[in-house]
């Protein structure tokens, strides 16, 4: 399913560029601003298809990834602190090196907000990756991935919420903590149903929207407080694996794409800066994101890594050598989703957006086919030392 997964998003994103370059160019664009909503007396709510997509759909996303936490604080690499220690202080250093270098790479303070963009990893894509290298890597190593990039995912939900909601109405969080209490009176009951727990779940996602925040943090919430016990003699799976395992495919196969076809289509041509100096400022974004995804992820993972191990503060996972983290490094620059995710909240310029979204596209391709290049490289020498010795005679 990953590596399925990860070939469905890049054809969404690549049909999301050709669309957007093509002649039907200005359909794309008609089409996710196009108002979609309800009304139910003298209720309405409209918003644009993109919204839905973005701030509607994306929560469902996130919620995936918090309950991904969850069972990994519960039951897995996140359980055992000494375990966890190494992915924890690589994912840290993988989210700190490309951020400091994109801000030495940009020159204007105006530009700088973009920090946050090529410190995200795309769990989809770098496991879909790695699962199409095959067997013949220790598996040790996806363990190692899915708990850098979970911890990654958990660093952009901490920045976006810390940076990037801004003018915060804290009255409205008294509204949000309804839908909290909601959510815990039903688990008090004893409700396992999900569907039951949307109404909360959507005053929960309303609260935090009028707050200024962005509403996908809902999502996070609620997959942090899903149950991790079994309700005995009445269930086969605590929920927080059987939800998840229910949403995954909607949302590998769904959601995703849908979120690459919405956000993906850059316009290669039309000369979108009108002017030298956002030109140069577009390319400069461009620049920087590119080069703190390829270059920054790999060198923060490796680098303090090799520090975590040299000071004794942690060992290498069993069966995993330097080559392998490398690997992990650059399949950790993979950004797309969040990346782009994070591109939206930081520039409002459509110039810049549209650098940014490039970048990422660019790096994200970059990472992947170097990540693959090395991934079969380390495959051919293992396979080289497993073969037994022959001696002619």
């Amino acid at each position: 399913m990953d590596a399925a997964g990860g070939i469905v998003l890049l054809l969404a994103a690549a049909l999301a560029m050709l669309w957007a370059n093509s002649p039907a160019e200005h359909s794309y664009h008609a089409l996710w601003h196009a108002p979609l909503g309800m009304s139910v007396g003298a209720f309405s709510f409209t918003q644009s298809l993109h919204f839905w997509v973005n701030d509607a759909l994306m929560t469902v996303f996130f919620l995936v990834v918090g309950m991904e936490i969850r069972r990994e604080m519960h039951c897995g690499a996140l359980s055992e602190p000494r375990q966890a220690l190494l992915p924890v202080l690589a994912a840290l250093g993988g989210v700190a090196v490309p951020a400091l270098l994109f801000l030495a790479l940009v020159p204007a303070a105006e530009l700088r907000a973009g920090w946050a963009i090529p410190t995200a990893t795309d769990i989809a894509f770098a496991v879909g990756v790695l699962a199409l290298l095959g067997r013949g890597l220790p598996p040790a190593l996806r363990v190692y991935l899915l708990t850098l990039a979970i911890i990654d995912d958990l660093a952009a939900v901490l920045i976006i919420a810390l940076f990037y909601s801004g003018g915060l109405q804290w009255g409205m969080l008294l509204f949000a903590a309804l839908g909290l209490m909601g959510v815990y009176l039903l688990q008090s009951l004893g409700v396992r149903r999900a569907w039951l727990y949307i109404l909360p779940g959507a005053v929960l996602w309303w609260g935090i929207w009028q707050t200024g925040a962005h509403p996908t943090l809902a999502g996070v919430v609620l997959g942090l407080t899903t149950p991790v016990h079994i309700l005995a003699g009445r269930e086969n799976a605590a929920p927080v694996h059987r939800v998840a395992a229910s949403l995954h495919p909607w949302v590998t196969f769904g959601i995703m794409p849908l979120f690459a076809l919405a956000n993906a289509g850059v316009t290669l041509t039309g000369g979108a800066a009108s002017d030298a100096p956002t030109a140069d400022a577009a390319s400069a974004v461009l620049i920087a994101i590119s080069v703190a995804l390829v270059l920054g992820k790999p060198l923060g993972v490796v680098l303090v890594s090799w520090l975590a191990v040299r000071l004794r503060l942690c060992t290498l996972p069993p069966q995993m050598r330097w080559s392998h983290m490398l690997l992990a490094g650059l399949l950790a620059g993979i950004g797309f989703t969040m990346a782009i995710f994070i591109a939206q909240l930081a520039f409002t310029d459509a110039a810049l957006l549209n650098a940014a979204k490039l970048g990422v596209l660019v790096a994200s391709a970059c990472a992947a086919v170097l990540a693959a290049v090395v991934g079969m490289h380390i495959k051919r020498r293992s396979d080289q030392r497993a073969q037994p010795l022959s001696v002619a005679i």
